[in-house]
């Protein structure tokens, strides 16, 4: 089986799961499940954060966590080289929902968590594709989250350089 199709075997079984009630997310996974997401450095709860948005909301669909999921994978494995990150990006490092980059409001929140989420780094509590993530990516020309990822990955520290690719998007 290759590493798609487990991520969305796994995700099906969560759904299933969450929907028959269960809602203690570290009951979810087995011992191999475990050993998948750590070999695409993804952590047990921001796997499940999809799970509970898209059994609640309908979004970000399996397809979206999938390729979240992708982005992440693929830097984990040529960036961080297959090593996960020791370094927890809590809420206190998070900026404000106010806070604004080249005049767009919350850029400077989803671009921290986008550069966390690349690096395996976001607190348990922080999600990146949150509801308040989405919102921002569809007032900005429907961005997908995964595309957004990419090209955070490919700015690297040019914050300017992504502010002008947003700025296109919602032209």
């Amino acid at each position: 089986m290759t590493w798609n199709d487990y991520f969305l075997t796994l995700f099906d079984s969560c759904c299933a799961n969450y929907h028959a009630g269960l809602r203690d997310f570290e009951k979810f996974y087995t011992g191999e499940d475990r050993a998948f997401l750590a070999t695409i450095g993804y952590q047990t709860r921001e796997f499940f954060d999809f799970v509970e948005d898209f059994c609640e909301t309908g979004e970000p669909s399996a397809s979206t966590a999938l390729l979240v999921a992708g982005v992440r994978r693929d830097y984990f494995l040529t960036v961080q080289q297959g090593i996960t990150s020791q370094h927890v990006f809590t809420s206190d490092a998070l900026p404000s929902f106010g806070h604004q980059l080249e005049g767009l409001a919350y850029l400077p929140r989803i671009l921290a968590k986008a550069r966390a989420k690349l690096r395996g780094e976001l607190d348990p509590d922080i999600m990146f594709g949150c509801g308040g993530d989405r919102n921002f990516l569809s007032k900005h020309g429907f961005i997908p989250p995964a595309d957004f990822l990419r090209h955070v990955w490919t700015a690297g520290d040019n914050d300017a350089q992504l502010a002008a690719w947003v700025k296109a998007q919602s032209a």
